[in-house]
């Protein structure tokens, strides 16, 4: 094991990447990401065209060749929640398919095809009778649609067939009502470029647009709809009619290889009827600048679904005008007077005489009338926006970028946002929360598109890696994101499926019982759902809304907090909860993939000793299945079983993960530091009759003393465990002296036997090993640097704090097994 070099690659090297990361951004931010749910046309483009009720015959897993109905529990991209018929409300047979894997069929395909529709043996006593039953149970039955079980379109998402090539139509909002042929270049989650056809060698009148707009539709619509098919006056001089005829010939004869399937517009914002008259005044935002709100015209009514404003201009040299068509949804207009109402500035029209504007006064010059307020929707504050949550948004002024976006304002329904990161700065944009060029955190990663940083980018620490280097075998490194873009549907990293997000919708069943952690009252008021969205952001919103729900949010994080004795077998999240003054934090573990959210759901609902079904992908309705509305705390250990007792204080051999900030007074920069506390033990003897929902035995101020009486005990511990263990390792006062296992002195019981010889274990056999002791939350960093057998023999106390960026303590704790690992080496393998 001599000769061993190490190699520190410097900033431009390729083997360390400074790429943006969301979570270490709001870390660092201190903010919060806006929820998933507030983005309306983000959840429907994730729909697989599957809905939840929808029934189909699905093979038996214990007979093959017997099939039988089921029905759609949830949906989750090409993954599908199934029941057989005749479990009820029995959620226990549950199990998830792969649509593009799994023998699955509409109902009735199983008579057409002479194929056995058979009862399974987990329900036979409840179905005496099959043909009744299914007479029953299929009757105004809605089966999944054959198109998506079987043929081209089998388990795609409606939204994957909008591949480039396809073609559309587009009205044309900037100068009059009409609509012309748009070809599709890209399709980024549902947010199309598109290319006016005939256009096909310029990219200079691209346009970016969301699928579900208003004003996109499939080919055919103008024809269906009296209006004209005509190019735009912007690209009209570029070729002859007659060229423009051909174009459209050309689209004709192509129309049936090139068509978009018309079911994926089902979902589209209905147009309403308005009642806008010529000559109306209102106020306006200008879509193509919407960074103000000024005075505007109705200049022209094309029928009762469509209209033109005008933003005023009263300058007489005026060459250009700004308008645009709208209907009754339309963003971004607003009745005289709204600007004033809501504190916000107007701006007057270029070439208004002063800078004080007065509606009265300017009505009156102009000889105009005010739209009356009928003429305007109704607007909502009911979103989940709130000011200095983040987003990521189009720049109106290059829809190419994607931006970081900070809610600066809000009004109503319309969000002020400070775009950081564009090329060129520009003042905060105003947009409506119903707007289709603003995203969740994460929209871009997951789809695959570059958000813009922020210019003083917040970027993965710098962390030196080590590339070892016996014999001249060089172990490289890789990022995480890398390593699972190879992953298989199966595994326990899998991050996405398709490209798509990955975690169903999680349901807040507040009717369910809440257990003696969480407060009622606060339960009613979380959002119906979250996601759907990538698993690991939307569980950690998730969490995080429910340790804010909690009477002690401290004591909910550390119920919640990785077990270091359990198994590694999802993925860690630092989260955070602040109570009394304080602020804690502690890694909790959550799963990565789809198939294992139902069951991680009910868990840590347990966990927390609440209802079952508090939380999770699917919606309680009417009656829970688990009857909880007749728990109290006695009845739910009896039905869910005692918490097994904690042991008090440290866990063997290092600290908790849950960490406490105490802040202190009379200090302009404050300092954390940091205390560990630990997950108390907990007896049959706190279990009592309290109601749902009381605060009561969920931590009040005895608990508060406990606490602190609790905090002070561990550090005393903590200090003389620490020098109890420095002493037993015998490492002199300079840390960088690694230790040897002769200095070692250990238990009986702690010396290790190998199965195989360490020189000859993989990166996936050094983090089994790691899994089994209580540094699994390290492991990752072991599979990240691909660190084998032999590169962990090599490792050292310098070596593990310098280049895996550990304190001390997890340092020690560390090559505390590394060294059991040396010792067994040399007494089993070594000559």
């Amino acid at each position: 094991i001599e000769g061993v070099g190490f190699f520190f690659p410097d900033a431009g090297s390729s083997v360390e990447e400074m790429e943006f990361n969301w979570d270490e951004y709001l870390e660092d931010t201190g903010a919060t990401a806006a929820p998933h749910g507030s983005f309306k046309h983000v959840d429907t483009s994730l729909q697989n065209g599957f809905a939840p009720g929808m029934k189909l015959e699905v093979a038996v897993k214990s007979d093959q060749n017997t099939y039988w109905v089921a029905t759609i529990i949830t949906t989750c991209g090409q993954l599908l929640l199934l029941r057989y018929d005749g479990y009820g409300e029995d959620r226990k047979a549950d199990f998830w398919c792969d649509i593009m894997t799994a023998d699955l069929h509409p109902i009735g395909w199983c008579e057409q095809n002479k194929k056995i529709l058979k009862v399974p043996e987990g329900i036979k006593d409840k179905i005496p009778d099959q043909e009744e039953f299914l007479q029953r149970v299929l009757k105004g039955a809605c089966s999944a649609p054959a198109n998506l079980l079987e043929g081209l379109h089998r388990g795609k998402n409606p939204l994957d067939l909008i591949a480039p090539g396809s073609r559309l139509e587009l009205q044309n909002t900037r100068d009059s009502l009409a609509a012309w042929v748009v070809n599709v270049v890209d399709n980024v989650g549902g947010r199309l470029k598109l290319r006016y056809e005939g256009l096909e060698d310029s990219d200079k009148f691209d346009q970016w647009m969301f699928y579900l707009d208003p004003f996109l539709h499939q080919v055919g619509w103008a024809a269906q709809h009296g209006y004209n098919l005509q190019p735009p006056s912007a690209i009209r001089s570029l070729k002859s009619e007659a060229d423009w005829q051909e174009v459209l010939k050309k689209v004709k004869e192509e129309e049936e290889e090139s068509s978009v399937p018309t079911d994926l517009f089902k979902d589209k914002p209905v147009i309403g009827m308005h009642a806008f008259s010529e000559g109306m005044k209102l106020e306006a935002v200008d879509p193509m600048a919407p960074f103000v709100i000024s005075p505007a015209t109705v200049v022209k009514v094309f029928n009762d679904k469509y209209f033109m404003i005008e933003i005023d201009d009263l300058r007489a040299e005026r060459t250009t005008s700004r308008s645009y068509v709208c209907h009754v949804n339309s963003a971004g207009i607003f009745p005289v007077q709204w600007s004033l109402k809501n504190g916000l500035h107007l701006s007057p029209p270029p070439g208004y005489p002063g800078q004080d504007f007065d509606w009265a006064d300017y009505l009156k010059q102009c000889g105009a009338e005010a739209a009356p307020q009928s003429c305007f929707p109704s607007l909502t504050s009911d979103h989940g926006f709130k000011e200095n949550m983040k987003l990521e948004a189009v720049n109106p002024v290059d829809p190419e970028e994607v931006c970081i976006a900070t809610v600066t304002k809000l009004r109503d329904s319309y969000l002020w946002l400070q775009l950081e990161g564009s090329k060129k700065p520009i003042p905060d944009c105003i947009v409506s929360v119903e707007s289709m060029n603003i995203f969740p955190v994460g929209w871009c990663e997951t789809n695959g598109y570059q958000l813009r940083p922020p210019r003083k980018a917040i970027v993965n620490k710098q962390k030196k890696i080590a590339v070892v280097q016996p014999e001249k075998q060089i172990l490289s490194s890789r990022t995480v994101h890398d390593g699972l873009k190879n992953q298989e549907l199966n595994s326990s990293d899998s991050v996405v499926i398709n490209g798509k997000y990955c975690c169903p919708k999680i349901y807040f069943n507040h009717r369910c019982f809440s257990g003696p952690y969480l407060n009622k009252g606060r339960i009613a008021e979380l959002p119906q759902s979250v996601g759907p969205g990538n698993c690991v952001l939307v569980l950690k919103e998730v969490l995080t809304l429910l340790i804010n729900a909690a009477y002690k949010p401290s004591r909910v994080l550390r119920e919640l907090q990785l077990d270091e004795e359990a198994a590694w077998h999802g993925h860690g999240e630092t989260l955070k909860a602040k109570y009394k003054g304080k602020s804690y934090r502690a890694t909790v573990e959550v799963v990565r993939t789809a198939d294992r959210v139902a069951d991680f759901c009910r868990k840590t609902c347990i966990k927390l000793e609440c209802c079952p079904n508090l939380f999770g992908p699917q919606m309680v309705l009417d009656k829970c299945s688990e009857n909880c509305s007749v728990l109290t705390k006695t009845k739910y250990t009896h039905y869910y079983g005692k918490r097994k007792n904690k042991r008090i204080g440290r866990p063997p051999g290092g600290h908790s993960n849950l960490e406490v900030a105490m802040k202190k007074p009379n200090k302009r920069r404050k300092r954390r530091k940091h205390f560990f506390v630990h997950k108390k033990k907990r007896s049959s003897a706190s279990v009592d009759n309290t109601p749902a929902g009381s605060p009561q035995g969920s931590g009040g101020e005895e608990d508060d003393d406990q606490d602190e009486s609790e905090l002070s005990h561990s550090l005393a511990q903590d200090r003389d465990k620490r020098k109890r263990k420095l002493r037993t390792f015998s490492f002199s006062d300079d840390e960088n002296k690694p230790p040897s296992p002769k200095d070692i002195k250990m238990e009986a019981a702690e010396k290790l036997q190998l199965d195989s010889n360490p020189l000859e274990w993989s990166v996936a056999d050094v983090v089994r090993f790691l899994k089994s002791t209580d540094c699994a939350p390290l492991a990752r960093i072991f599979l990240d640097q691909e660190i084998d057998g032999q590169a962990l023999l090599l490792l050292t106390l310098p070596t593990v704090q310098e280049c895996m960026d550990l304190k001390l303590g997890p340092a020690i704790k560390l090559c505390h097994h590394i060294e059991r690992v040396k010792l067994a080496f040399y007494q089993q393998f070594a000559n």
